[in-house]
């Protein structure tokens, strides 16, 4: 028989997300009356904005037409007027065209990206981080080769973001010519790196020969003044960062799936390959590019009403995270010396229960309220005893799961 890849082997546990959905339906199983109400993965539930929707008919109602009919894109990069859109868009002009790659989301291009580094690069997550980080880098054989521990991965370097640095990490202990993964807003903090941090970050990468994997999913739900929402407004990060972004999470295309990633021209492996060309090369091997239909309707979304109706939709799960915010610093949450952190530029709120592990807090809030959250602990070491509560919910919904929260007995 053939033998399976051995990486696969190193992975310590199973995903994060299905393991909430077995306790969930094994909650509702024992509970078949119970009314159970996410406030867990992070998955839009608003309906697509009008003007999104009159893009894709449009362009599906072409496709059964001679005239309107597309098959393949000219190479997986996406189409033209989408890719000039995001740079002149969304970058102002900070990126050019032919740096953005067009995807089937930021989740599938952070699993595809580490295949460029191979088994032998150092790899640094923020921690808490994404589990698709970390996860990858054991796939790819970067990670994983040590037996895991209950402090993580022991070939993976971690950088605690906690309360007391204020979520952003201490870069003194990556390793040089590293991959570093960070994340702002963050996920699952919710934390926003200023441009001061950002900077820092920019140049030890710089200066460490390290590359950066930007994830910037959440940058439109910045609404303070002043903080970046590109890695690109910091001087010198094109010579040192790849910047993975998503539609996902800003109009509601979790199912239909459209992200990009930006790769500089002049960002360069040590034998001075461009990044770009291996990019290029990889993509156009494993993918074929991004529906034609879903980059319809990412086109309409950047388009002036497409833009408003963007902002209004994030409004509208801000408007959510202020509401669970203000249930969470309840004198119930107060008096048990409850920590809630949310500087309201991101759909999460970052919780932490003192004395408490996550998971037994997961199993509480559900038993008690009858509402899914996520455990901290599932998103890296420092995650323990917080637990991660999504904005991405019905508004009735939210108000209702509210009023469960502030009857938690703590």
């Amino acid at each position: 028989m053939i033998k399976k890849n051995p990486t696969f082997t190193n992975l310590a546990a199973g995903y994060l997300f299905p393991e909430i959905g077995k306790r969930r339906r094994a909650f509702a199983a024992a509970h078949p009356d119970a009314d159970i109400i996410s406030l867990g993965i992070g998955n839009t539930t608003e309906p697509l904005t009008p003007h999104v929707v009159e893009g894709l008919k449009k362009y599906v109602e072409g496709l059964g037409t001679p005239a309107g009919y597309s098959g393949y894109g000219d190479d997986s990069a996406g189409e033209p007027t989408l890719r000039e859109k995001i740079a002149s868009v969304l970058y102002k002009g900070l990126v050019s065209a032919d740096e953005v790659f067009v995807s089937d989301g930021a989740k599938c291009d952070v699993g595809r990206i580490q295949q460029m580094f191979g088994s032998d690069v150092p790899v640094a997550v923020q921690d808490p981080a994404y589990p698709v980080y970390v996860d990858g880098a054991v796939m790819v054989g970067a990670a994983g080769k040590m037996p895991a521990t209950d402090k993580g991965y022991q070939d993976i370097v971690y950088m605690p973001c906690l309360p007391e640095n204020n979520f952003f990490p201490d870069l003194s202990v990556v390793k040089p010519n590293s991959l570093i993964f960070f994340c702002s807003p963050n996920n699952p903090t919710g934390a926003v790196a200023t441009r001061e941090e950002l900077k820092k970050l920019v140049d030890f990468a710089k200066a460490q020969g390290c590359i950066i994997i930007f994830d910037g999913a959440y940058s439109a739900f910045i609404r303070q003044d002043g903080l970046p929402t590109t890695i690109y407004e910091i001087e010198g990060a094109k010579d040192c960062a790849i910047e993975i972004n998503s539609f996902s999470k800003p109009i509601g295309f979790t199912g239909v799936r459209l992200g990009w990633t930006i790769v500089p021209k002049n960002l360069c492996f040590e034998d001075g390959t461009p990044v770009q060309n291996i990019w290029t090369r990889l993509t156009n091997t494993f993918f074929n590019g991004a529906s034609n239909i879903a980059q319809a309707g990412g086109l309409a979304s950047l388009e002036p009403q497409g833009l408003e109706e963007t902002r209004k939709l994030v409004d509208y799960y801000l408007e959510n995270a202020a509401l669970i915010k203000k249930a969470l610093e309840g004198e119930n949450f107060k008096k048990a010396g409850v920590e809630v952190y949310g500087q309201g530029n991101a759909p999460y709120l970052w919780v932490r229960f003192p004395g408490r592990s996550s998971w037994e807090m997961f199993d509480k809030i559900l038993e008690e309220c009858h509402v899914v959250t996520t455990p901290g602990s599932g998103f890296g070491p420092a995650g323990e005893t917080f637990i991660r509560f999504s904005s991405f919910g019905h508004r009735d919904a939210v108000i209702k799961a509210c009023q469960r929260l502030s009857q938690l007995k703590l």
